[in-house]
């Protein structure tokens, strides 16, 4: 989907609730700008106030951004590296994404220091804090990311430890 702004297909309320009860208790709550983030954000923290990163947008995939999986062209046998390094018309390579991303995590982090937060923001997004964590940002690639789960990191001092990933959050 990439860029392009879309309102969220969000679950029945039954589900938001006990989505809710397993998120627990947040100290803050982030969003990337994008309008299915925000809406999301807002129905899983009511009433919270939602703090918008600019920096957590998807990868800008440039002239192929909101086109279906389908039409988008096949770029053959890639391996990992050469993938995250692409960089599609108009748009921007994955690396370049993590760069702007890994920074703006850092932002977050360091102004809440060790306290819960929850950055609701998207898949590819999700890859480059899992790159970021394992020190090589292509690897994040390697990653499935489901909508409306959950990924768990935390943070040590400079390091980040991958906690859990792809968590069931509704259902």
């Amino acid at each position: 989907m990439g860029r392009t702004d879309v309102a969220a297909l969000l679950p029945p309320e039954p589900q938001l609730a006990r989505a809710r009860a397993k998120l627990g208790q947040l100290d803050a709550v982030y969003s990337t700008p994008a309008l299915r983030c925000r809406m999301t954000a807002e129905a899983l923290f009511p009433g919270g106030q939602v703090e918008i990163e600019q920096d957590l947008w998807e990868q800008d995939f440039g002239e192929n951004d909101g086109r279906h999986f389908s039409e988008i062209p096949d770029l053959g046998t890639l391996s990992r590296q050469a993938l995250a390094a692409h960089c599609w018309k108009g748009g921007e390579s994955f690396l370049h994404m993590c760069a702007r991303v890994a920074p703006a995590l850092d932002r977050i982090a360091g102004a809440r220091g060790a306290r819960r937060i929850a950055i609701v923001a998207h898949a590819g997004t999700v890859r480059a804090a899992i790159g970021a964590a394992l020190s090589q940002p292509e690897q994040g690639l390697a990653f499935e990311v489901a909508p409306l789960s959950v990924t768990v990191l935390r943070c040590h001092g400079t390091e980040v430890g991958i906690v859990r990933t792809n968590g069931g959050l509704v259902g």
